[in-house]
C-alpha cells in the first residue's frame, strides 16, 4: 500500500504526525523564478545523494524484495515521513529531497509559500476511503453530513474527499462543521464524539467497526476517488542537476516497484504486514486485496485536470487561493515512470 496507509492509527501503533500549520498567510506564490528547465543529466554524477521518504520502511523493502538494480547514487537517509504536513515540514528544514504523496500536500505547500513540483504520477482508480460515523450517529448517507461535525484534514487526502463527497451531494461549506483534524486523531475523535464522521482509508475501516458497530457506528461508502499518488520534491532540489538527475532514475524503481508488489501480493503480506507491522496474515490478506492496480499515464493531462479541480474545490471553501496548478508539474519528468513499466500498467 502507498501513503494513502495509516496502518498505526488502525492497530493501536503510535505515530508522530505533525499537526497541519494553522493559518497559512495568503496565497504565497511559489518561487519560480529559479525553476529548473535544462534537459536531465543522462547521467547521475558519483557523490549525488538524495533523503528520500520510506513511510514504515516500505520503499526500501520493497526494492530489496523486488531484487531492483543498486540505484546509481546514495541514499543517505530513508526518512519514516508519509503525511502531507509532515512531507511539508521536512522539505523546509532541507532533511528530505523526495516524497511520496496524495495531490494535497503540493496545494497546500503552494499556499504556504514553499516551491515544490510533482516529478511521478501513479493513477489511483478506485476510492481508498469511506466515511465512518461515531457510535450512535444517526447518519447514514452523505446527505445526512447537514449540520454536523466532520473531522477534516485540509493537508492530507482525507480533505479533499470529504470536499468532493460534500460537493456530489451539493451540500455547501456552511452546512456542516469542519473539524480541523490530522488523520491519525480521527478515530479518538470519532471514539469520544468529538466528530460525527471521519473519512477513513478502506483498510481502516474493519478495525474500527469491529470495535465500535456493535454500539452504533456505521459505514458509509463513497465511490469518491483520491486520484494521485505522486513523487514530489523542492524546487531547490530540483534546481541541482546532481539531484535532478538521482530523481529521474529513481523513477523507474518506484514505478517497477509498485508494479512488483501488485503483482506479488503474498509475499508483501508475509514480509511487510506480518513481519513488519505485526498484523495477522488474514488481516494482511484483507488489506492487499483492496490494493489500486498501479497506472502511470504517458501524459499528465488528466492528473493536472484533477489537481486543478482540487485546487479550486479548496478555493471555493477558502482554504487556498485560486491558482493555475500547472505550476506544479515539471515536465522534464513527464513520461519516465510510464516508460519503466509493461504496457498494462500505462494509462
Amino acid at each position: 500500500m502507498h501513503r494513502r496507509a495509516f496502518l498505526t492509527s488502525v492497530f493501536g501503533a503510535s505515530a508522530a504526525v505533525a499537526g497541519l500549520s494553522g493559518c497559512a498567510q495568503g496565497n504565497a506564490a511559489a518561487d519560480t523564478s529559479g525553476a529548473a528547465t535544462e534537459p536531465l543529466a543522462a547521467k547521475v554524477p558519483a557523490g549525488t545523494s538524495l533523503k528520500i521518504a520510506s513511510y514504515l520502511g516500505q520503499q526500501q523493502l520493497q526494492f530489496r524484495l523486488a531484487k531492483l538494480p543498486e540505484l546509481p547514487f546514495t541514499v543517505s537517509d530513508w526518512a519514516n515521513i508519509g503525511a502531507g504536513p509532515d512531507v511539508i515540514n521536512a522539505f523546509r528544514a532541507k532533511s528530505l529531497d523526495l516524497a511520496n504523496n496524495a495531490g494535497i500536500p503540493p496545494i497546500q505547500a503552494h499556499y504556504q509559500g514553499f516551491a515544490a513540483k510533482i516529478v511521478a504520477i501513479d493513477i489511483t482508480r478506485k476510492p481508498n476511503y469511506l466515511f465512518a460515523t461515531r457510535p450512535g450517529s444517526e447518519v447514514r448517507a452523505v446527505a445526512d453530513f447537514k449540520g454536523k461535525k466532520l473531522a477534516f484534514s485540509q493537508g492530507q487526502a482525507q480533505g479533499v474527499v470529504l470536499l468532493r463527497a460534500l460537493k456530489k451531494a451539493g451540500l455547501a461549506y456552511d452546512e456542516v462543521k469542519l473539524v480541523p483534524l490530522t488523520s491519525n486523531q480521527f478515530f479518538t475523535a470519532l471514539q469520544s464524539g468529538q466528530v460525527d464522521v471521519a473519512p477513513l482509508a478502506i483498510n481502516q475501516a474493519p478495525a474500527y467497526l469491529k470495535q465500535y458497530e456493535p454500539k452504533g457506528a456505521r459505514a458509509i461508502p463513497t465511490d469518491v476517488v483520491d486520484l494521485l499518488n505522486l513523487l514530489w520534491a523542492p524546487q531547490s532540489v530540483l534546481n541541482d542537476p546532481a539531484k535532478a538527475a538521482a530523481i529521474a532514475a529513481y523513477i523507474p524503481q518506484w514505478a517497477k516497484g509498485q508494479v512488483w508488489q501488485y503483482e506479488h501480493p503474498d509475499v508483501w503480506d508475509e514480509e511487510f504486514y506480518v513481519k513488519t507491522q505485526n498484523l495477522t496474515l488474514a488481516q494482511a490478506r484483507g488489506i492487499t486485496k483492496l490494493a489500486n492496480k498501479p497506472l502511470f499515464p504517458p501524459s499528465w493531462d488528466e492528473a493536472i485536470r484533477w489537481e486543478q479541480e482540487t485546487a479550486d474545490l479548496l478555493a471555493e471553501g477558502g482554504f487556498v487561493k485560486k491558482f493555475d496548478v500547472s505550476s506544479l508539474f515539471d515536465h522534464r519528468f513527464e513520461s519516465i515512470a510510464a516508460k519503466a513499466v509493461p504496457e498494462e500498467y500505462r494509462r
